[in-house]
């Protein structure tokens, strides 16, 4: 998947949960991103996420830890 529709996806998640407290928010999104998500777009993200890159939400790169990383 291209980062760009990546980096879409995971900022409508938060979108989602923007309204919520910040931990009920974080925990909402990487919830959902663990439940739904396949390894191989969970390591994409922690891809994305290592590279400091601005285009995601806050709210995503603060569920980074939260979301279980995918097995080598």
């Amino acid at each position: 998947m291209s980062p760009d529709k990546l980096i879409y996806m995971a900022n409508q998640i938060a979108s989602f949960f923007k309204y919520k407290p910040h931990e009920e928010a974080v925990a909402g999104i990487a919830d959902h991103i663990n439940s739904f998500w396949e390894p191989r777009m969970r390591s994409q993200l922690f891809a994305i996420l290592k590279t400091g890159s601005t285009d995601l939400s806050p709210l995503v790169v603060d569920a980074g830890s939260a979301i279980r990383k995918p097995k080598a």
